[in-house]
């Protein structure tokens, strides 16, 4: 029993020598992002802040930014948008779907306003105009 209780602590000082951390496989798997993710020009800035409302739920919020892509085909519009308080998200670039006739309403360099729905992890642009 002494010999386990020397290991034991043996372990947890070399453990705390080398600062690294155990993580059990599910918050290790948690924590690896898709390697699309990394690739993705669609998405840049800091997102670990970000605070979605629970799935399920609708929340709106409005943003200012610029257009900086439009993808009919996907029913995308790309804005690199200020910060938008209501989802606690910080400044960053990101792909948004919205309707085809709202796609139509600006082109790639606008300065826009947008509103936004929140819902199930993603958001939805219900209106943008042009500045």
């Amino acid at each position: 029993m002494k010999l386990h209780a020397l290991t034991v602590l043996a372990l947890t000082a070399a453990l705390a020598a080398c600062g690294s951390k155990t993580e059990t496989n599910e918050a290790a798997a948690t924590n690896t992002a898709a390697p699309e993710a990394a690739e993705s020009d669609a998405m840049a800035g800091d997102m670990g802040n970000m605070n979605m409302p629970a799935q399920g739920a609708a929340k709106m919020a409005k943003g200012n930014g610029t257009v900086t892509a439009i993808d009919k085909a996907a029913g995308t519009v790309t804005l690199d948008h200020g910060p938008i308080p209501e989802a606690n998200w910080p400044a960053m670039t990101m792909a948004f779907k919205a309707k085809p006739e709202l796609l139509d309403s600006v082109k790639v360099g606008d300065k826009v306003a947008f509103d936004l729905v929140l819902k199930d992890g993603a958001g939805e642009v219900m209106a943008i105009n042009r500045q």
